[in-house]
């Protein structure tokens, strides 16, 4: 099937055609590791994660590449303010972020870079730069001479020119022009550092993609990929280093999530709107997470509020539920093999994917199959029975989808009890008491006290507790 994704460099939706037939190489920039992952890179690499299910799922072979940004401002003045060891502090929140990526439902990249291992490479590109010109050391330090690359701006469309216009170099920098970047830092007392033909330093941001990317995908990247807010400078400035460097396109799609706004507003920490993966993934069902995330095209803004990660929680808990009936239906039942060219439903959840990874309408596509698996597994006795072989055909054909989108990847039974208790926390309900309610009102139906037993299911639907009388116990849910 054709794949078509949205090129940031030429504002165009393009054919996917790789490099090598059958192969992609992806390089996704990862995270700066000096505090705990928000809903921001959530949605980037929940995107970015489906993104390549998805591929995968089509055949290709893919290699995944996401680095660690483990030595920066950020992350020394952090370890300072702790009194902790900046690499320990690093590691520590590369932990903490693996974490939340696998609660999400992540998959790891393949390969996982981190910059303090690749020191020797980022110095040797840096060498290239400078010997052919293109940069040049200053007092320790080394910048890229952006005015000796004559395609910078083409990724982002600014000219350069008017980015120079009103710019000036700031007293005490050592730079040339006021757009040139650091590449390399010379050294300052008490931080990290390494030798370097300039002197002991370390790397500057821009200069580690590039390097690391080179080494495991090559000097042409089939795609790569990052927030919105990367697109300049971050990889206009990779994308000057790399095509200075090596004379050869550095990147053949680049891909770029839209922003996350909370309540309308711009995430930010100086507006006191930010949140973490794990404040959010405490309250809420990290898979709530996930399905309120994929609601949204991936290039679109989107916007966070609890409500909606509410409602994504409430849907995950009906696909969840309907997939736990299913399989206590089908229990000794035969496995279905469906056929996939002939299931409607299945085909357009597939062409929404291919047209630039639509989530939104992929997730609609399932609404119908999980409706109707719903109903089929309520049935009872004789007409359940009948249903059977339907019910196993659509089980087996929803695990495909389910599986590209990252939802439901563990046992449902699992997620519906994580659901349940992060409910229960929420919503401060007392189950001691949920449980005597339901065990008096039991009584009074084994006593035919039925005004009773209304009463007391009242009591417990004002507390927002549902009950479900099963034929051997009433099991509870929280409204």
């Amino acid at each position: 099937m054709k794949i078509s994704l949205y090129n940031s460099q030429t504002s165009n939706k393009e054919e996917l055609v790789p490099q090598v037939p059958g192969k992609l190489g992806i390089y996704v920039c990862g995270p700066t590791v000096y505090d705990m992952s928000h809903i921001g890179h959530a949605r980037v690499y929940v995107a970015f994660d489906t993104i390549i299910r998805f591929l995968r799922s089509q055949g290709l072979d893919v290699t995944y590449v996401r680095n660690f940004t483990d030595i920066d401002d950020k992350i020394i003045k952090r370890a300072a303010e702790k009194g902790q060891d900046p690499f320990e502090l690093a590691s520590h929140f590369i932990d903490e972020f693996n974490k939340d990526m696998d609660d999400l439902g992540n998959k790891h990249a393949d390969i996982e870079p981190r910059v303090t291992k690749h020191i020797p490479e980022i110095i040797d590109l840096i060498s290239i730069l400078v010997n052919k010109g293109l940069a040049y050391e200053s007092g320790g330090d080394v910048y890229y001479a952006v005015s000796k690359f004559p395609g910078y701006g083409k990724l982002s469309g600014r000219k350069l020119e008017d980015m120079l216009a009103g710019a000036r170099v700031e007293p005490g920098d050592k730079k040339r022009e006021p757009m040139d970047f650091a590449l390399w830092k010379a050294a300052k007392p008490g931080e990290p550092s390494w030798d370097s033909p300039w002197g002991k330093g370390r790397p500057g941001w821009h200069i580690e993609c590039s390097a690391m990317s080179v080494k495991y995908l090559g000097k042409t990247l089939d795609i790569h990929g990052g927030g919105k807010d990367l697109l300049f400078p971050h990889h206009e400035n990779e994308l000057a280093q790399s095509e200075g460097a090596f004379d050869v396109p550095f990147c053949h799609y680049w891909m770029h999530n839209g922003f996350v706004n909370v309540d309308g507003e711009k995430m930010a920490k100086s507006l006191g709107n930010f949140s973490t993966i794990r404040d959010i993934s405490t309250s809420y069902h990290p898979q709530a997470i996930r399905y309120f995330l994929l609601t949204t095209h991936y290039r679109a803004p989107i916007n966070f509020t609890l409500d909606q990660v509410e409602e994504g929680e409430q849907r995950i808990k009906y696909m969840a539920s309907t997939i736990e009936k299913a399989e206590s239906v089908l229990a000794g039942e035969p496995e279905a093999s469906p056929d996939f060219s002939k299931i409607d439903w299945y085909n357009t959840f597939i062409a929404a994917m291919a047209d630039d990874f639509n989530t939104a309408q992929a997730l609609a596509a399932l609404s119908a199959p999980f409706k109707q698996l719903n109903e089929l597994a309520s049935k009872q006795g004789k007409k359940l029975k009948a249903a059977l072989p339907q019910i196993a055909e659509l089980y087996a054909a929803l695990k495909k989808p389910l599986e590209i989108l990252g939802l439901l990847q563990t046992p449902v039974k699992d997620i519906l009890a994580g659901i349940l208790s992060r409910r229960i926390m929420r919503r401060h309900i007392d189950v001691a008491k949920v449980e005597a309610l339901i065990a008096e009102r039991n009584q009074a139906r084994a006593d035919k006290n039925w005004a009773e037993a209304d009463r007391l299911r009242g009591v417990l639907q004002e507390m927002g507790i549902e009950l479900l009388d099963g034929q051997d116990k009433t099991t509870w849910e929280v409204i």
